[in-house]
């Protein structure tokens, strides 16, 4: 019985061996030169590196990286494009007109107090659904959870943009529902105001704050909460020295991602804003809605929009990294 079984199973690798010798891909792994050349390309774990990151590299340098330098290139230059048989000049005068003019500033640093707030409004709002998802949640069910929050976000801007214009419109739920409870005579004007585009921009980026901090608190063992508990800590004094701090990594990548996003929004302030809410991406499209004279005026605000946001999650990021190396201590 022994030997049938061994004979049975070498025949069935034999089988399997000529079956995969007669495929494409099985003549090609065979092949001298080819598996010379896998040999080389893989023989160390740098190399292997390489090879998985060469396409991500090459998608960050062309599809990120290089729209980016190009916008730099054009905020230099004092036309784009150029007129066939007009010389191109570079120039720092686009960067001279936001210094010199007051009237850009307005909106420049409304565009970061806004990011700012929302960003501290999404991390204040998300926190405790992470953590119930975290921490409150089996595991088994946590993933349908996860599902049941991302599904929204498989929709478009523009269309998450317009849901919340139906939700706080003059006919919409919240105005409904406060008529039906008899708290109002007449709809609140929500629509139009910072109060509607902060709604806005928080729906939009609280993904970005979730994820991170589910992350963060996932990992985050519950036997350190019960140690704390044993010894006598109140439930706030649990979280403020026990989850708050080992989650610091969570909190700082979640802020991070919503500031730079929300410094770039257009559609949703154009939507959901007023004339009191005009923030600098709109200034930004201004100039690449009129003639290409302006396009290097565009992209220089661009860059200086760009580069503040980067200084500023720059700093955030170095204040974080000496709170979590604090508490370590």
């Amino acid at each position: 019985m022994t030997y049938d079984a061994s004979a049975q199973k070498q025949d069935g690798r034999a089988m399997a061996k000529e079956t995969s010798e007669r495929t494409f891909w099985g003549r090609l792994a065979s092949w001298g030169p080819y598996h010379a050349l896998m040999h080389l390309a893989t023989a160390s774990p740098r190399r292997q590196f390489l090879i998985l990151a060469a396409f991500p590299i090459l998608w960050i340098l062309t599809q990120h990286l290089g729209p980016m330098l190009q916008m730099l290139r054009v905020s230099l230059t004092d036309a784009y494009p150029v007129a066939p048989g007009v010389e191109q000049h570079f120039t720092l005068e686009n960067y001279a007109r936001f210094f010199g003019d007051s009237i850009f500033w307005q909106p420049f640093f409304r565009t970061l107090i806004f990011a700012g707030v929302f960003t501290f409004c999404t991390l204040v709002l998300t926190y405790p659904v992470a953590y119930f998802l975290a921490r409150h949640v089996s595991r088994k069910n946590q993933m349908l959870f996860l599902l049941l929050l991302l599904i929204p976000f498989w929709v478009g801007e523009i269309v998450r943009t317009y849901a919340i214009m139906i939700l706080l419109g003059n006919t919409g739920a919240v105005n409904l529902a406060l008529k039906t409870l008899g708290l109002i005579d007449r709809p609140i004007p929500f629509m139009y105001t910072s109060f509607s585009m902060g709604v806005g921009i928080v729906y939009l980026t609280a993904l970005y704050m979730l994820l991170p901090l589910y992350s963060a608190l996932e990992k985050l063992p519950k036997s350190m909460n019960e140690a704390a508990a044993d010894l006598g800590a109140g439930a706030w004094t649990r979280f403020r020295r026990v989850s708050l701090p080992l989650t610091i990594e969570g909190i700082s990548s979640g802020c991070t991602l919503v500031f730079l996003i929300s410094t770039g929004f257009y559609a949703t302030p154009v939507l959901l804003g007023g004339p009191s809410t005009t923030v600098f991406a709109e200034t930004i499209a201004g100039f690449f809605h009129v003639a290409g004279d302006e396009w290097p005026t565009g992209a220089a605000f661009a860059t200086i929009m760009f580069m503040a946001a980067l200084i500023i999650t720059t700093v955030f990021q170095k204040l974080m990294n000496s709170l979590r190396k604090g508490d370590k201590k």
